[in-house]
């Protein structure tokens, strides 16, 4: 048995994990945010004031937890690396199959050709796969280096690489979480997880354990993150107040690890042109070389010259490669990764290009993705102006003033208290505000009322913050007339509770009584169910003034002044968008972790169909209950997923993956990045975005606009046709030089083309000629066509025609002119085999 009193928790039945265990056990943050600050330190030994005793105890959890460092497993070499990228590939073989047998018969050139063709589409596809691979270093760069840590009852500032489960830990504003923390004490302090969760607005943090009853309804699920109060997370940043905690995760054993385990876990798929592209070269493979070898016997058969067949034999082998395919297609992609940055789309595995064409399902973020990411003031109410919940006052898409003509005494009073009971600042450095979302979105629309920022005005004398028990935020200041209020804004449950009176539309303070209470519930009841959120404001004139702080039981019988609905408002770009791309059959699903009412105003103010909420939102709780094949079956009628949290990401992907489809999905925060790394296409945010995000992605928007996805996806369709076109070309002419020997051996005519020859037309159609065809312009009418299946051939039924096509028309007019022109004396001339290769050359450019 360990002495380590750590080792109970993280090694009993309780949902702790030990250092080695695997990434989809449950970090012990989980375990630890259920506990009371006393149970967390008696369960990690360590003293909630002093930290941990001595440096021997620290000696000790070092060795079994190791440094607080997230590394990765020892990797093979990049030399090794890029040298097995060249037998990974059975095209890439065949090209150096070709590339050997033309320097052998001293085809020098061609072998050069084909050699340098090999090197460079190898090169640029390992430099772009070793780039995508560099999420474990974005994930340290969000650790802080150093930290303030209390041992023995002595704080320091020490690496943060040393910390071990047990120590103490302090932190301030600015401060980065540098390991998993149980907060044991915290002054206003709010935390900002964006990085982790996604989720833009900081998060109120307390020492209050969460209570398990809250989660034992639902089998089998567990506490959110963002459910953890109690918790700080390594690599969050602290916005305000200040606090100390205990560490309860190190390096693997944090959500940051836990992200980076799955991440490691997960081997993206194939692109559907990495397959397709594997098939033919199996494919041509084997039907070149077993024609040739029909050939080459039916020629020795008939008594023809070994060395005349072998030479033949070995140019119709080179002639039948498409060595210029390779190039061709990283030239075509690397050409369209060029024209989607110029539209705010950054590639960053250059096969994704192609992929985006064959995408038939979208997961998309609702906010920052499909809305502006920016709360903006939608609805506003007062009880003495609008009288009842029909008359909500609209302000969306309003210029500034426009409003001016409204400003009734309660509307200005709702404004006021708004404007006051607001700590965001403004900076002259970006000319805007800056802080939490809601309190810019209160002091922006101060400008539809021709109102300006009035806290220069009035003397702040105490706040009390919000919280979320207590769910308001209240203010005590005074005016230039040396007035002094309270000014409260918050819950409207709450609000209600504490309000005795209110303002009427001519500035009189009238007795509210339980209709009128009724009345004001019921407007923010309808506020809420279009999706917004909804604030409620009043204040309380303080007869005797002072400079002393005030208390919660001090804030009753105040004067409720109005409602303001808030929203982030969709983008205009995405309603026209989701329309193009559900005429081209490509199925939208927004996940959100917001409440169903709020995803289904955003989705049917975007188009994105929602007939029966029963069965097109499906809820994270009832996600937790569902297997993947459960999932699976009902996917397609899906088209919302509320309060669903980044791991539920993870589940969507690959219940879609397992119906065959080929999936987009969107994130920004650390816990997407293994969705982002599992998707066909993971789509990252240029903005809003984090780094670990961006760097398990293949594609990064940077304008964060869902419209450029459209965009990408038509890009992809144009380039995947420019392959198909480039691959007719090709394999016309080989089908047509393969023919033509295959017809002249086959009737014992002499050969129309000897083995040179068929080499130089490989060398000529491998060239401009060909390369045309890749850097054809996209066709926007590629999205009335439907996505691409992962099992398409790359050769589909009618490209097969036109290659077919194109190659009777070869061999024709060739044959044509060949037995015309040895029928005028009899012999094979010098001139004969020139003017079959000239009509050779002219009907195959005459197929572009």
């Amino acid at each position: 048995m360990s002495d380590n009193p750590f080792e109970s928790v993280v090694r009993g039945t309780e949902g702790g994990i030990l250092p080695s265990e695997a990434s989809n056990t449950p970090s012990p943050s989980l375990e630890f945010c259920t506990m009371s600050v006393e149970e967390a330190a008696a369960a990690l030994g360590t003293n909630v004031q002093n930290g941990l005793p001595n440096i021997n105890e620290v000696r000790n959890r070092q060795q079994a937890y190791g440094i607080n460092e997230i590394t990765a497993d020892e990797d093979e070499p990049l030399w090794r690396k890029f040298l097995g990228t060249f037998v990974s590939d059975p095209l890439i073989m065949l090209l150096i199959g070709s590339a050997a047998v033309s320097f052998v018969m001293g085809n020098i050139d061609d072998a050069v050709s084909i050699t340098l063709a090999i090197i460079i589409v190898v090169t640029v596809g390992f430099v772009q796969e070793h780039r995508s691979e560099k999420s474990i270093e974005a994930l340290n760069r969000l650790v802080p280096a150093e930290c303030h840590l209390i041992r023995a009852g002595q704080e320091s500032r020490l690496l943060a690489s040393v910390l071990v489960p047990g120590d103490l830990v302090h932190f301030g504003v600015g401060d980065r979480i540098p390991a998993d923390l149980r907060i044991v004490k915290a002054v206003d302090l709010s935390i900002d997880e964006s990085n982790l969760t996604g989720e833009n607005e900081p998060v109120h943090k307390s020492t209050q354990q969460v209570s398990k009853d809250s989660y034992n309804d639902i089998p089998g699920s567990l506490v959110p993150l963002a459910d953890r109060t109690c918790i700080a997370y390594m690599g969050t940043l602290v916005r305000e107040g200040h606090g100390k905690g205990i560490v309860v995760g190190t390096a693997k054993n944090t959500a940051f690890g836990k992200v980076f385990e799955m991440m490691n876990s997960i081997e993206k798929p194939k692109t559907p042109l990495q397959t397709a592209m594997d098939k033919l070269g199996k494919d041509l493979s084997l039907l070149s070389f077993g024609l040739i070898g029909v050939i080459c016997l039916i020629g020795i058969i008939q008594g023809r010259s070994w060395l005349e067949m072998f030479q033949i034999s070995v140019s119709l082998a080179v002639a039948a490669i498409p060595e210029g395919l390779p190039i061709i297609v990283t030239v075509t992609l690397a050409l369209g990764v060029l024209r989607m940055a110029k539209r705010r789309a950054i590639i960053r595995r250059l096969p994704s290009v192609e992929t985006l064409g064959s995408v038939n399902v979208i997961c998309s973020d609702k906010t920052g993705t499909l809305t502006a990411n920016h709360m903006t003031v939608s609805k506003l109410w007062c009880l003495g102006t609008m009288s009842n919940k029909s008359n909500i006052m609209n302000l969306s898409g309003a210029n500034n003033s426009n409003f001016k003509n409204h400003l009734s005494d309660d509307v200005l009073a709702t404004l006021r208290i708004g404007n006051i009971c607001n700590n965001s600042t403004y900076s002259q450095e970006h000319v805007k505000f800056l802080g939490n979302p809601t309190d810019i979105a209160l002091l922006e629309v101060l400008r539809k009322f021709g109102l300006d920022d009035q806290r220069s005005r009035v003397t702040r004398v105490a706040e009390i913050s919000f919280s979320s028990k207590r769910k308001f935020m209240a203010v005590k200041a005074t005016d230039s007339n040396g007035k002094t209020a309270i000014y409260v804004k918050g819950a409207y449950e709450k609000i209600l509770e504490k309000s005795t009176h209110f303002i009427n539309a001519e500035g009189k303070v009238v007795k509210l009584d339980n209709g009128l209470k009724n009345v004001i519930s019921d407007s923010a009841n309808t506020l809420a169910s279009e999706g917004l959120r909804t604030l409620a404001f009043a204040q309380l004139e303080v007869s005797n003034p002072s400079e002393k702080p005030f208390t919660e039981g001090e804030i009753s019988g105040l004067t409720f002044a109005g409602l303001l609905g808030m929203n982030d408002p969709p983008r205009s770009t995405v309603k026209a968008a989701v329309e193009r791309l559900s005429e081209g059959s490509v199925h939208i699903i927004m996940i959100t972790g917001d409440a169903e009412n709020t995803a289904v105003n955003i989705a049917r103010q975007i188009g994105i169909p929602v007939v029966n909420p029963e069965t097109a939102v499906l809820t994270g709780d009832r996600l937790d209950n569902m297997t993947e094949d459960q999932l699976a079956s009902i996917i397609d009628h899906v088209n919302i997923f509320a309060r669903a949290t980044p791991e539920h990401k993870l589940n969507i992907v690959s219940a879609l993956q397992k119906r065959g489809d080929i999936v987009a999905m969107t994130g920004d925060g650390v816990n997407d990045a293994p969705a982002l790394k599992l998707a066909d296409i993971g789509v990252s945010m240029g903005k809003m975005g984090t780094d670990v995000a961006k760097e398990a992605s293949d594609m990064v928007l940077t304008d964060d606009d869902f419209s450029t996805i459209l965009t990408a996806i038509e890009e992809g369709k144009g380039i995947f046709n420019n392959i198909q076109n480039f691959l007719t070309f090709q394999l016309s002419t080989s089908v047509a030089a393969l023919s033509l020997v295959a017809i002249s051996t086959a009737f014992k005519l002499p050969n129309p083309l000897n083995a040179m020859q068929i080499l130089w037309i490989n060398i000529l159609m491998d060239g401009p000629p060909a390369q045309s065809l890749g850097v054809e312009p996209v066709d926007h009418e590629v999205m009335q066509k439907p996505p691409r299946k992962r099992t398409d051939k790359i050769l589909t039924v009618d490209v097969f025609k036109r290659l077919l096509q194109s190659a009777a028309l070869i061999i024709v007019g060739t044959i044509y002119i060949f037995i015309k022109e040895m029928t005028e004396d009899g012999q094979i001339t010098a001139r004969d085999t020139t003017m079959t290769f000239t009509c050779f050359v002219f009907l195959t450019c005459s197929t572009l």
